[in-house]
């Protein structure tokens, strides 16, 4: 058996407000002695999970960046950021009125940013440096959101909800990048765990799907893989709920060391 683990981050990997994997340091420790490579997948730049990466000491196992927009390798050089350059040129082709209801990053300050995210000053700027996506927020009503998607779908771009953010993109999502990696690192089996509606195609996609307890947000429905025990639940929250069930699927899958 070949496995591979993918992770969000925020509210699965990470705590919700604190931002610490402490938690999960067991099952981390776990997974290193039994040489299962670990791939983060989230909303977060590659400026920002590069820190973590070498944290964790995940060697070289690339990393999924952007909600699935690129795949970086550690290491790598900086990434071209023409796809941002043009979601932002989309979002300022919308109507004005529209327009005026997101708050993108690329909207904000690097102080603004820390205030909505809880990140430190300098967690936010790595936050801005977008190559892919641009997270934001919404503040119009439902009709106009429609209407704001409508018209950003004309020019190519999607959107999807992630936790607190409304995040464009050019429509590549955590499961067509998993594809890609998974196969690349030659796995036959693979483990997903995340928390948000913007995990729900990876964790469909695995061969085990995980969806980590999020108390901060509205409950992910029941996906159908929930009735076949492809995809199970954690009682507890963020990393406790993480560390759990990654020891209680290499226990089941007899990928554990002792």
């Amino acid at each position: 058996m070949r496995l591979v683990i993918f992770t969000d981050l925020d509210g699965t990997l990470l705590d919700h407000d604190s931002y610490s994997h402490a938690p999960a340091a067991p099952a981390l420790a776990a997974l290193k002695a039994a040489s299962v490579p670990l791939v983060l997948a989230s909303s977060k730049t590659g400026a920002e999970m590069a820190p973590l990466h070498a944290e964790l000491g995940l060697g070289d196992a690339p990393m999924i960046v952007e909600n699935g927009a690129g795949v970086l390798e550690p290491g790598a050089e900086a990434e071209a950021d023409a796809a941002y350059r043009r979601i932002r040129a989309a979002l300022d082709a919308v109507p004005a009125a529209l327009r005026a209801r997101y708050r993108g990053f690329g909207d904000m300050t690097d102080a603004e940013v820390a205030d909505i995210t809880g990140l430190p000053p300098k967690g936010a700027a790595l936050a801005r440096q977008r190559c892919h996506s641009e997270p934001g927020l919404w503040s119009g009503d439902d009709g106009e959101l429609a209407r704001f998607l409508d018209a950003l779908d004309r020019q190519g771009v999607s959107a999807r909800h992630g936790g607190r953010f409304l995040t464009l993109s050019l429509g590549r999502t955590k499961a067509d990048a998993m594809r890609e990696v998974a196969t690349r690192l030659g796995a036959d089996t693979t483990i997903a765990l995340g928390d948000a509606p913007n995990d729900v195609e990876m964790l469909e996609h695995a061969t085990h799907g995980v969806i980590v307890r999020n108390d901060h947000g509205t409950p992910l429905p029941r996906l159908a893989g929930e009735d076949t025990g492809a995809i199970r639940r954690t009682a507890q929250t963020g990393p406790t709920g993480w560390n759990a069930a990654v020891l209680a699927l290499l226990q089941d899958l007899g990928a554990t060391t002792g």
